[in-house]
């Protein structure tokens, strides 16, 4: 299948699941500039709202 545009890469996408869930789906046409990163504190404040799978790596 080739993922010529998005409404083809979103349709696809909607069809994937992992363990009989399907995702939520969203087109982002934001613009990010690129080489910002966060710091090691922003990253901890966001990773305290996510629950790691233990049998996925991190």
């Amino acid at each position: 299948m080739i993922l010529s545009g998005v409404e083809t890469m979103l349709a696809w996408v909607k069809t994937m699941t992992w363990k009989e869930l399907r995702p939520i789906v969203h087109l982002s046409e934001k613009a990010y500039e690129k080489g910002i990163s966060l710091t090691k504190k922003e990253i901890k404040n966001i990773e305290m709202y996510l629950e790691r799978n233990p049998y996925l790596p991190k």
